[in-house]
């Protein structure tokens, strides 16, 4: 039998066999929608509009200048107050031990105190939230400074926001497609445990007996696998937009070119990990090093330049940075394959590939080897 019929045999043979499995469904179809919704809420669930920041005032002795600062606080739309009456500082404080709101804000005791003083919970501290309240209050703090002094507001400053690609892409467009990136990925990492057990099993010394090409075995794995990336890819898009109002732009040729090299690349990262493992827990904990070692390196939640100066060359060498840039690249960004920056990065993917897939190769000829003598 010719390399192509036996090919066409061993896709047909595994295609099969993941119909007849639920596991491959759960692990590569429903938990990776799990695991985008969860994070789609968590990190970008919340939009300007809805975020409300929980608070409670001390005012100890009641005067003109707490009176104007609790009048500006109440006319902030982000702040919600737990009582609509001033409380005192000790169950103020409770309050915020307890994380009931987010933070305690003490008003001036006199017109001539100068102080406003910010309680916040130390686990809390340094969260979005915190840090939202301390900007508005230090805000309010300098605007009421130049009401005292009589002075007149001389410079002010605008935000815009732009972008590479069009004008209606938000964060929930940036973390979908680095979700879809991930999922993908870790399709393809978890994917070849079914190789593991079926060596557990003795099928692999049986395979090895017959005259099938092991290295087409792999092939075809990698390119059943590369079927359910696509599926991944509507799914998760059809969520994305559905569900969570995501805005796709979509170029086919750049989104195809990156699927096909993201897929082949973590498949054959998966396939390298199954040519090590003697048993399934081996192999999950590799995958699972290595999934979890890119999820936080290569730009899926946030960008990579918010991350330590130090950790910056370690992103540049890893796969998964390129698939999800590519994956933006088609989904959102639309910018086409002219960029040398998408070229490069499907060479750096594909360097893993197949430097993955080589040395997979050679371990499992070598145990071929070793199991005949």
């Amino acid at each position: 039998m010719n390399n192509s019929k036996q090919f066409a045999k061993m896709f047909t043979a595994q295609i099969k066999m993941m119909f007849r499995e639920k596991q491959v469904w759960f692990w590569n179809i429903f938990f990776p929608i799990i695991l985008m919704v969860i994070f789609m809420i968590i990190f970008g669930g919340g939009s300007s509009d809805s975020f409300k920041a929980k608070i409670a005032v001390v005012d100890p002795q009641p005067n003109a200048t707490s009176g104007m600062l609790l009048e500006q606080l109440r006319q902030i739309p982000v702040l919600e107050f737990e009582d609509d009456a001033p409380v005192s500082k000790e169950i103020g404080t409770e309050w915020v031990e307890k994380q009931d709101i987010n933070a305690l804000i003490i008003l001036p005791e006199s017109e001539s105190a100068a102080t406003v003083q910010l309680i916040v919970n130390k686990e809390d501290e340094q969260g979005v939230t915190t840090q939202a309240v301390a900007g508005v209050l230090d805000k309010l703090v300098q605007q009421a400074n130049l009401a005292v002094a009589g002075a007149t507001e001389t410079f002010r400053m605008t935000t815009e926001s732009v972008s590479s690609g069009a004008d209606d892409l938000s964060y929930a467009d940036f973390l979908l497609t680095g979700m879809i990136g991930l999922s993908v990925a870790q399709g393809g990492l978890f994917g070849m445990v079914e190789l593991v057990d079926m060596r557990r099993r003795g099928l692999m010394t049986r395979l090895r007996m017959t005259p099938a090409n092991m290295n087409l075995y792999g092939m075809a794995g990698m390119l059943v696998r590369l079927m359910l990336g696509i599926i991944q890819i509507v799914i998760l898009s059809l969520i994305g937009v559905f569900g969570f109002g995501a805005s796709l732009h979509i170029n086919v040729f750049s989104l195809a070119i990156a699927l096909i090299a993201g897929g082949l690349v973590f498949n054959a990262m998966g396939y390298l990990f199954s040519s090590f493992s003697k048993t399934i827990e081996a192999y999950m904990g590799m995958a699972n090093i290595a999934s979890m070692l890119m999820m936080f390196l290569s730009g899926v939640f946030f960008p990579l330049e918010t991350l330590p100066e130090w950790l910056q060359p370690v992103t540049q060498v890893l796969p998964l940075t390129y698939f999800v840039d590519g994956m933006r690249d088609g989904l959102i960004y639309a910018s086409g394959i002219a960029s040398s920056a998408f070229w490069i990065g499907i060479g750096i993917m594909i360097l893993w590939g197949v430097v993955s897939f080589l040395i997979g190769s050679q371990v499992y000829k070598t145990k071929s080897i070793s199991a005949t003598r």
